[in-house]
């Protein structure tokens, strides 16, 4: 497997559950579920059942309320504040260091990665008005340790591809998290406007390693239908005891195969 990850043959798909157990340095926990995400959100207190089914949705209610500075400000504050040790998968992936990783978290764990090398960064966005597309291409350039824009159409295979589709907290702050920013970026991505096109070209023919996924939750398992179009099966690392019809069926339509394990226990081996 480790073999396939070098070579492109297997891509990387990173979730929050890597972030569980992880804690910054005073002590405070990092978000590693939707549950953990929304008491991040709401200065940990629990909101209405309702709104505690999917962080999406708490997401909305706070921004409806509060505005949307208000949610970017505190996303911004949960991973930007306090110094914390990234997640024992970035330490992985760092001594394979995958040509292309596709990671849903909002944090720069992964651009410190290859923060050694040149690479290219695909960063998600959402609700704007300058056009369909529903990412930002930047380049990094590691003597300057700084990214810059630049076009869709310069992304080529000589560069590692980080793709980040939900936003990241650098070098803008871009975050798709409430259930408005979802649904534009999803409605986008369907008319084909949320994947560059070298990357609809690029991921043909490819297989998946799903490290902290969870798709008990319909949104999840969109946005991993859309970035995974034409993959041809993948492996989910989850040591979930009981996993709900719709999970099951998720996998078995797109032929991935779950490995009941721990994450640091399967990364460890």
């Amino acid at each position: 497997m480790i073999e396939k990850l070098k070579s492109g043959e297997m891509i990387p798909f990173i979730g929050m559950g890597v972030f569980k157990g992880c804690v910054c340095e005073d002590g405070t926990p990092l978000p590693f579920d939707s549950d953990s995400m929304i008491l991040a959100l709401n200065g940990g207190r629990a909101m209405s059942p309702r709104l505690m089914y999917e962080y999406s949705r708490a997401a909305m209610s706070l921004e409806q309320r509060k505005g949307r500075p208000y949610i970017e400000a505190m996303t911004n504050h949960i991973f930007s504040s306090k110094p914390y040790t990234p997640p024992m998968v970035y330490t992985w992936l760092k001594r394979i260091m995958p040509h292309y990783v596709i990671d849903l978290n909002l944090d720069d764990s992964l651009l410190k990665v290859y923060e050694e090398v040149d690479h290219f960064l695909i960063s998600g966005v959402s609700r704007i008005m300058a056009g369909y597309d529903r990412f930002l291409v930047y380049m990094y350039h590691s003597h300057s340790k700084s990214y810059s824009r630049v076009d869709k159409e310069l992304l080529n295979p000589m560069l590692p591809i980080l793709f980040k589709p939900l936003g990241c907290t650098v070098p803008e702050k871009n975050f798709i998290i409430s259930d408005a920013d979802f649904v534009d970026w999803l409605t986008e991505a369907m008319g084909g406007y949320g994947v560059p096109p070298f990357i609809k070209k690029y991921r043909e023919g490819k297989s998946y390693l799903f490290l902290g996924i969870d798709f008990d939750r319909d949104t999840f398992r969109m946005v991993a239908n859309e970035i995974t179009m034409g993959l041809t099966g993948g492996v989910l690392v989850n040591d979930k005891a009981c996993m709900s019809k719709k999970e099951e069926k998720f996998l078995s339509a797109h032929k991935i195969e779950k490995r009941e394990t721990s994450l640091n226990a399967f990364i460890s081996r």
